[in-house]
């Protein structure tokens, strides 16, 4: 892979690691960073070698404060930007991984920073995170997967309030709300974002996909199909362990 100028990317054992690194503004995703993330997914997805990965962000201050608004209008065209987003769909391509992804976050989580973490599938918050989805408050709508994501983790009447107040909510409040899986002391998060991974990727991948299948497409599914599907794919599940 090319070196990269706003994210680190390494693979330990069969899991990457993905990490935002932009410190000096508190790695807030400019359109560079979001063209490096599609590559660094790009090579998650497609890697045999890697089983799942972490995402993390660098420097103290934060995992991710945001889109970064000095590039907002900065694009050709409204029409430009869209094929560009098309082309190069990120959220979407994050969205389909049937491999494992932890987010470990920290500092500010802002905006497409908790969307990203969002689109992961567990979260570890250090005890100092602060979160929140401002974007309303800007004169913008989320744009990467929040009013969809937010409902789906902390339910309707949450995320509705976390989206339109844009207000600042901790640590402790995000787990009560489901958005995040656990919370760790600052200094340990990285060890116990690690050790979450590892736990997970004991498990058989195919196991490991297939649930992440059936939790994602069923969701929307009428109960009666989504257990049809769980039914197929556990039968799948079990001819390829016997094989």
């Amino acid at each position: 892979m090319s070196a990269f100028e706003t994210i680190r990317y390494d693979v330990q054992e069969g899991a990457a690691r993905v990490t935002l690194n932009r410190p000096a503004v508190r790695n807030v995703v400019n359109v560079r960073m979001r063209d490096e993330l599609y590559e660094a997914f790009t090579a998650v997805r497609d890697d045999p070698g890697v089983r799942g990965a972490l995402v993390d962000g660098a420097g103290g201050g934060a995992f991710c404060a945001g889109a970064d608004l000095t590039e907002f209008g900065s694009a050709p065209s409204q029409a430009a930007a869209r094929a560009i987003r098309r082309e190069r769909d990120l959220w979407g391509l994050i969205a389909s991984l049937d491999k494992p992804l932890v987010a470990a976050v920290h500092g500010y989580c802002f905006g497409s920073g908790l969307e990203l973490a969002c689109l992961c599938d567990l979260r570890v918050a250090a005890d100092d995170v602060v979160f929140a989805m401002p974007e309303t408050s800007l004169g913008l709508m989320p744009a990467a997967g929040g009013t969809q994501l937010l409902p789906r983790l902390a339910g309707r009447g949450r995320a509705l309030e976390l989206l339109l107040s844009g207000r600042r909510f901790d640590a402790r409040e995000a787990l009560d709300y489901n958005i995040v899986s656990m919370v760790a002391p600052r200094a340990a998060l990285p060890k116990e974002a690690w050790a979450l991974l590892r736990a997970v990727l004991a498990a058989p991948q195919t196991a490991l996909t297939a649930a992440k299948r059936a939790v994602i497409e069923g969701e929307d599914l009428p109960l009666a199909h989504a257990l049809v599907l769980e039914a197929q794919l556990g039968a799948a599940v079990r001819g390829a362990s016997l094989a």
